[in-house]
């Protein structure tokens, strides 16, 4: 059955976002869904497809994960704050209540701005923007927490201690989580935010977690005082549904980045089928001007705003349905 209200409500946000961001001097822009190049990431996994032409040739290509890689080009160009509301591509990751590999992200990047900034944005958009439905998270003020007081607070893990690898690895075993040898710094983290700090996270309000440490390697500025970078991921109803950077501007940080992440991810994916787009070979060469950008899940952001807990219902077609009728035939 397709669940039109939710389709109504869907319109009624993306209407709102575009009122406000319009309202604020934003231009809206329009990027390809396919690449040649993306930024490598080695935590996503993209689809690949080929173009096919008897003059130009053959070439592969690959739906983006986000439309980061078109919209920092933009800005590079000079363009004025920007946004989006697109239609991106994640594969590999497990259908459910949050997931689907075709999803709707609203990505914006402002000029001028740090990550501090685009919090106080943030909230403001999606208060200003809400669709007509009332929450319990909605009448509390947003916590806004680093991830070394996360940690210490849900896990009891002293993230001053965190860069070595011998201490996270006493402190997951502390925890029960039994941590492999071949784990790396990232694998042993994740297991004990995944575990132990994410579930504890407050459902009664937004909740920003900022400060990531600098080991989960990004395109964001580092902090000037402490190991980290200048990121913050925000959570409603205890699930992520943005995630912001200071945005790097340093083109020699920005072609080590793409060096160091391009060889990790090939160096992961040789033999596995998966797809190895290659990296931009010109986006390190960019001029970035100082601005932070905000990728959002609308999906996850709509679910929130009506008391879902999973964004099937919201999606006409999803693809785990689309599995089962194929099966099916």
């Amino acid at each position: 059955m397709f669940d039109f209200k939710a389709a109504a409500r869907r319109s009624e946000l993306c209407r709102n976002i575009r009122k406000f961001f319009d309202g604020k001097g934003y231009l809206e822009v329009y990027t390809p869904s396919l690449s040649p190049y993306l930024i490598p990431e080695p935590t996503i996994k993209t689809f690949r497809t080929e173009f096919r032409n008897e003059f130009t040739g053959n070439m592969d290509l690959y739906l983006i994960p986000s439309p980061e890689i078109f919209m920092k080009r933009l800005l590079a160009a000079g363009s004025p704050s920007i946004y989006q509301i697109s239609t991106c591509f994640r594969n590999a990751e497990q259908l459910g209540d949050v997931h689907n590999p075709e999803f709707m992200m609203l990505e914006y990047y402002t000029l001028g701005f740090d990550e501090k900034d685009s919090i106080g944005l943030t909230a403001e958009m999606i208060r200003e923007t809400m669709i007509a439905e009332h929450q319990e998270w909605m009448d509390n003020e947003s916590l806004v927490i680093t991830m070394a007081e996360a940690m210490e607070r849900w896990a009891g893990v002293d993230m001053a201690k965190g860069e070595d690898i011998s201490y996270m690895r006493k402190e997951a075993e502390r925890l029960g989580l039994s941590p492999d040898s071949s784990d790396t710094w990232s694998d042993v983290f994740n297991r004990i935010f995944l575990t132990y700090v994410e579930p504890s996270i407050p459902k009664d309000r937004p909740v920003y977690i900022t400060d990531y440490p600098d080991q989960i390697r990004c395109l964001a500025k580092a902090c000037s005082d402490k190991p980290c970078r200048k990121r913050w991921e925000m959570y409603i109803n205890g699930i992520e549904i943005a995630n912001c950077y200071d945005e790097e501007t340093d083109k020699e940080e920005t072609r080590r980045y793409f060096d160091e992440e391009e060889a990790r991810l090939i160096s992961e994916r040789k033999g596995t089928g998966d797809a190895i787009p290659p990296a931009d070979p010109s986006f390190p060469d960019l001029s970035i001007p100082k601005s932070s950008g905000v990728a959002m899940g609308l999906d996850r952001l709509l679910a929130a705003e009506m008391g879902l807990n999973s964004i099937e219902p919201l999606l006409l077609f999803p693809l785990s349905d689309m599995l089962v009728r194929g099966k099916s035939r």
